[in-house]
């Protein structure tokens, strides 16, 4: 039951991570792989199944508060979505050649970098350029939809600090973020159910949480200033990385 609890709480705080300010995704993978004894592949493939209810929500939130309706952040979703189809199936595959202790070493490298982006997206301020090149967000998208689909991440995570660093605004990152985890997910989940590596009962366990998170954090994120979360995501994500590399 303690156990049921927990990744509850990692799934709700994941969600508010996602929506309020990208970074988040990654708690219920950490969840996962630490408080259960699934496979690599059951631990990616159960939470990025939860992405896609959290992404499809995360999607009518900014069409509903007016950011997906903008043509050039709606043309930089359409691009990161239609990468993630060709990207995430090869993160999936990636993850079968995976052993646990390895997993467990890219899971703490990815904590660890997913800190400094945003730590780094707090401290340098960069010219706001809502036009990128279609090469640019191309690439971007494959590179985070490979590392999502391998991680079992929806995507926001990473998306959204490299899209502020190329200088979209923030709001419009989310959205678009938003829209490319839904691809992320779905073809990655798609992918783990081949393999027999998606466990639907554990998915709904930290799920239903993730999506009252992902609500609550659209809210964050137009309201409030969330330096504070930033800070207490990047402490905890430093925090448990040296644990992720030896549980493994």
């Amino acid at each position: 039951m303690t156990t049921y609890v927990l990744l509850g709480l990692f799934g709700l705080v994941g969600g508010i991570g996602i929506t309020a300010f990208g970074p988040g995704g990654v708690l219920p993978t950490i969840g996962l792989f630490l408080l259960t004894p699934l496979a690599p592949a059951q631990v990616a493939g159960t939470a990025i199944a939860t992405h896609i209810a959290t992404g499809a929500l995360g999607t009518a939130a900014y069409v509903h508060s007016g950011q997906l309706r903008e043509v050039h952040t709606r043309r930089i979703a359409l691009r990161l979505a239609a990468t993630a189809v060709v990207g995430a199936p090869a993160g999936v595959f990636l993850n079968s050649l995976v052993s646990a202790r390895l997993f467990g070493l890219l899971l703490a490298v990815f904590a660890v970098v997913v800190a400094v982006l945003v730590w780094l997206r707090d401290r340098r301020g960069t010219p706001v350029r809502p036009v990128l090149p279609t090469g640019l967000v191309v690439g971007l998208g494959l590179a985070v939809a490979v590392a999502a689909g391998l991680i079992g991440v929806g995507g926001p995570m990473l998306t959204v600090p490299l899209l502020v660093a190329c200088g979209v605004p923030m709001l419009e990152g989310l959205a678009a973020a938003q829209a490319q985890s839904v691809v992320v997910a779905g073809a990655g989940t798609i992918g783990y159910l081949v393999h027999g590596a998606v466990d639907g009962p554990l998915a709904l366990v930290i799920g239903l949480p993730e999506l009252a998170g992902v609500l609550l954090g659209w809210k964050v994120a137009r309201v409030v200033p969330v330096r504070r979360l930033k800070v207490v995501l990047i402490a905890a994500l430093l925090a448990v990385a040296p644990y992720l590399a030896l549980h493994g």
